[in-house]
């Protein structure tokens, strides 16, 4: 039986002008309409359709997932889901890949993908890498050899393009770079008008495998209306490209623990991506510029709409209003140059407003750069003086105070130059210590999300 017990404890007075907190209003109510769908509606609609019970329709459900399932696991089994994929015999060039090099390794050469290549799909990428294990594992090759010989250089790369093709991330910035499609563009000017659109449908599906929208609009043949003309060039016109060139990265070097060493190549890293995307802009630019200038269609349609225009003057001849007077035409004349000198002049005014802007801004980031690197030296200083917040009479370990600072960089990223203002005022405030490592976390908290995991030393 449970005992009351008795604390000795008194409660203190209620302050003054306190009042119960009101419970929050509930928002007005709202019709909104509810449209029936997902797996649950689905079920449903099916047991009503075919008149099953819930206990029929889950064991026809089942029976039906097994059926799949079996016949699947036999496919792969006999080797009747694509056959022969994974199977040839591999040139000497892909044999003797050195697994060390694996960035220089065709990846889809390895797997026997390829003549697929982008196009390959998991499956066809999970069912060629079984078989090529199969084939190559160092255990079979060496009881087939007869002696105890196990190279595993060529099924370390097989492992090394099963990592990299199933990994989305990294598949793609392979296929950025795959050196082994063909992107040879055509010489269209000597092409025939037929010849031009096959080209062409052929080039631009190829530039589409790196498009963020799919799917994308082709290039069409010699009949295409204009709004499909149209909208294929407004499409690459305004291309969202996803390809990357990250597999170019260089690596740090193999041993170097120097956290300058590490920031200087990620850096060098980031601006030769930046510089190859911007090359690949441009590259695309152009070739749709080239494809436009010489593009038949484009004839076609401008002589469509020249006959349209014409057709539509003759028809109104008959009810066009009389000859304007010399004097009225040149009245009209005039106007219209005097519009056009203020137009062009308004562009102008416009023009050096938006450069002067424009240089006013770049000044002031500068500017903000260079403070950026004060502030952030400041703020180092503070935390040196407080011998990174160890216990009185200790030293930091390297390990600290690289982690530490490491962590300021990132911190300084993260935030405006106003905003790193702020905290080098407010921990040079703070003096030294506890405060100041207080003024840090309050920081890394504002972050929210954008911070989130990021830091340790200042969480």
């Amino acid at each position: 039986m449970a005992s009351v017990v008795t604390l000795p404890i008194t409660l203190t007075a209620t302050p003054a002008g306190y009042s119960k907190p009101s419970p929050s209003k509930p928002s007005a109510p709202k019709q909104l309409p509810i449209y029936p769908a997902g797996p649950s509606f689905i079920s449903a609609a099916r047991r009503q359709i075919l008149q099953r019970s819930f206990a029929d329709d889950d064991k026809a459900v089942l029976e039906a997932r097994e059926r799949e399932a079996e016949a699947k696991a036999n496919a792969s089994a006999d080797g009747s889901q694509y056959p022969g994929l994974g199977e040839e015999e591999e040139p000497h060039t892909v044999l003797s890949s050195d697994p060390k090099e694996w960035k220089k390794q065709d990846h889809y050469a390895v797997l026997g993908l390829g003549h697929l290549r982008y196009t390959a799909t998991d499956d066809h990428i999970k069912v060629a890498h079984r078989r090529k294990v199969l084939r190559h594992h160092p255990d079979k090759k060496a009881s087939q050899t007869g002696h105890g010989t196990n190279d595993d250089s060529f099924f370390k790369c097989i492992q090394k393009a099963h990592e990299t093709l199933t990994h989305p991330e990294r598949r793609r910035q392979f296929d950025s770079i795959d050196w082994n499609i063909n992107d040879e563009v055509p010489d269209f000017k000597k092409l025939s008008p037929e010849e031009f659109c096959t080209q062409a449908n052929a080039l631009f599906a190829r530039e589409g495998r790196f498009s963020k929208i799919q799917p994308v609009p082709e290039f069409g043949d010699l009949n295409s209306p204009k709004k499909e003309v149209e909208d294929f060039y407004h499409f690459f016109y305004n291309f969202d490209s996803w390809r990357s060139f990250e597999w170019h990265d260089k690596e740090v070097n193999e041993g170097s623990d120097s956290r300058d060493d590490k920031r200087f190549t990620e850096k060098k890293n980031k601006s030769e991506r930046t510089r190859r995307k911007k090359e690949d802009n441009i590259r695309l630019r152009e070739l749709v510029d080239s494809v436009l200038a010489l593009d038949p269609r484009i004839k076609r349609i401008k002589a469509e709409e020249k006959a349209a225009r014409e057709a539509k003057k003759k028809g109104g001849a008959a009810g066009a209003p009389k000859q304007l007077s010399a004097a009225e035409k040149k009245k009209l004349e005039e106007q219209k140059k005097k519009e056009e000198e203020e137009k062009k002049a308004a562009e102008k005014k416009a023009n050096e407003a938006s450069k002067a802007d424009r240089e006013a801004a770049k000044k002031a980031k500068e500017a903000a750069r260079k403070n950026l690197k004060k502030w952030k030296k400041a703020i180092a200083t503070v935390i040196a003086s407080s011998n990174y917040f160890q216990a009185e009479g200790t030293v930091a370990s390297a390990q600290v105070i690289e982690k530490q600072l490491g962590e300021l960089d990132a911190l300084v990223e993260l935030l405006e130059p106003e905003q790193v203002k702020d905290l080098k005022e407010k921990v040079e405030k703070a003096g030294n210590g506890a405060p100041v490592k207080a003024a840090l976390q309050e920081k890394v908290a504002a972050l929210g999300e954008k911070g989130a995991g990021k830091f340790t030393e200042f969480a």
